[in-house]
């Protein structure tokens, strides 16, 4: 019987640059557009409220209860990328930007807006499958240059946020002066032209990371029996591909602090997002008394600036450490947010402020979702990205609900931004200060692919993979 032949051992596949720039474009549009769909909503609220009759602190429910909705589409949302794939992942996000935006279109009241917007869950894990997905393609790309700034490039897409945030206040803008403000449902209609169009890009011209290629192949040949090459791809490639469940995985040995820690980071740091970003037209024009014109044009003003804090925030994480800037910005946005509802309803005193909020409220996303992204291994990378992130809902929906509490009981708006957006923000800069860091300069991903016996059973599980 003749001896088999043993392949030559082959590098994990190379990302090219063209390539590299190419998927970081796709993923700032999908995340711009997705951005765009969740900000229009906070933007609009007034608006459904006005058309539903219905009073502030009732409107700060409905938003709040959606909010509980998108925390379970996207915990469900992470496992699911890292078994179907981070490009599979990513066309997924984008339709259920889509839905949502055109679902939202045809509401008729508080329980089909609940229901509906939960699909905003799939839009917002778009974060999470761009830091999974970026992080894996950083990792392998011939890009010199990126490999040593991934930080600055991945906040090139993250300022996706404030960009989206723009896009949505211009949109509403635009919509309100051809069709009327009481026309809102129009706005959400139109909204699907653009999730079309990134879905599309996806389609034709992103490939799947060449990890989770070599992860499924892995899963393949145990499947086929040959639980020896599986193992020593995995050793070879250093990605894990335990058998335990990822959502298992985030909570046990070195990843469980930092998904406890960051977890709850996210938790408080989201009052503020919900308070300042998202209910940014309702804090100017109820709790500083902008008119709603003006509120408009300082919401473009500090998003702008916002979109330069990601910029900022991504470069200084390659120099000084992600985790430490997250620190530092968070607690600035805490305090510029505090002096704003403290002091006087002057518009000249209050726009530096929002814009210096903003930089550093939003900014440090761009460190933090890529550092939470290197904190876990391959196989449950998305998984433990997603849990975290996922911890912007309990967030909103808390901040919500005592925002509504506050409002309520006869306090005015200022005072509840103040007790819920300020502080969360300030308190969840204290808390980063315990997540634990980890060594992003040795590059785990990049090593040979070892030789495999071209056994009928391998071949099949190539050709399936």
């Amino acid at each position: 019987m003749s001896t088999p032949t043993v392949e030559q051992p082959k590098p994990m596949a190379k990302i090219p640059a063209k390539q590299t720039v190419i998927v970081t474009i796709i993923c700032f549009v999908a995340w711009s557009i997705a951005v765009y769909d969740y900000i229009l909503f906070g933007t609009l609220l007034p608006r459904i409220e006005e058309s539903f009759g219905w009073t502030q602190s009732f409107a700060l429910l409905v938003s709040t209860l959606a909010s509980a909705a998108i925390f379970v589409v996207i915990i469900i949302f992470g496992p699911l990328v890292d078994r179907m794939g981070r490009r599979k992942g990513m066309m997924a996000s984008v339709g259920g930007t889509a839905i949502a935006g055109v679902a939202t279109a045809a509401v008729q009241g508080a329980t089909s807006v609940v229901a509906v917007r939960g699909f905003t869950g799939l839009g917002l894990a778009e974060q999470n499958v761009n830091g999974t997905y970026l992080n894996e393609v950083f990792a392998q790309t011939e890009s010199k240059k990126i490999k040593r700034n991934q930080g600055f490039f991945y906040s090139l897409v993250q300022s996706g946020w404030p960009v989206g945030a723009l896009l949505a206040a211009g949109f509403v803008a635009l919509t309100s002066y051809w069709f009327g403000a009481e026309n809102w449902r129009i706005a959400f209609l139109l909204s699907i032209i653009p999730s079309i169009i990134v879905f599309a890009l996806i389609w034709f011209l992103l490939k799947e990371t060449p990890q989770f290629t070599t992860m499924k192949r892995i899963r393949n040949l145990r499947k086929s029996g040959q639980a020896e090459e599986a193992e020593a791809l995995s050793a070879a490639t250093g990605l894990r591909v335990e058998k335990e469940v990822p959502l298992k995985r985030i909570f046990n040995g070195k990843h469980r602090r930092n998904t406890i820690v960051l977890s709850l980071a996210w938790t408080l740091n989201w009052f503020g997002i919900a308070t300042f970003s998202v209910l940014g037209t309702s804090v100017l024009e109820s709790g500083k008394g902008v008119d709603a014109d003006s509120a408009l044009l300082m919401i473009v003003g500090a998003n702008l600036v916002g979109a330069l804090g990601y910029l900022t925030h991504g470069f200084l994480g390659d120099k000084f450490g992600r985790k430490n800037v997250v620190v530092v910005g968070w607690l600035i946005a805490g305090i510029a947010f505090a002096v704003m509802m403290l002091g006087p309803n002057d518009p000249a005193f209050v726009l530096p402020l929002y814009m210096i909020g903003l930089f550093f409220l939003l900014g440090p996303y761009a460190a933090i979702m890529y550092f939470q992204a290197e904190c876990y291994d391959a196989d449950c990378r998305a998984t433990g990205s997603a849990f975290i992130s996922a911890f912007s809902q309990p967030g909103a929906v808390i901040g919500g609900f005592i925002l509504t509490a506050v409002v309520a009981a006869s306090f005015e708006f200022s005072t509840a931004a103040l007790l819920v957006g300020a502080i969360g923000t300030f308190v969840s800069g204290l808390v980063m200060l315990a997540a634990k860091k980890v060594d992003t300069d040795v590059p785990r991903e990049e090593v040979p692919i070892p030789a495999l016996r071209p056994t009928d059973d391998v071949a099949e599980a190539v050709k399936a993979n």
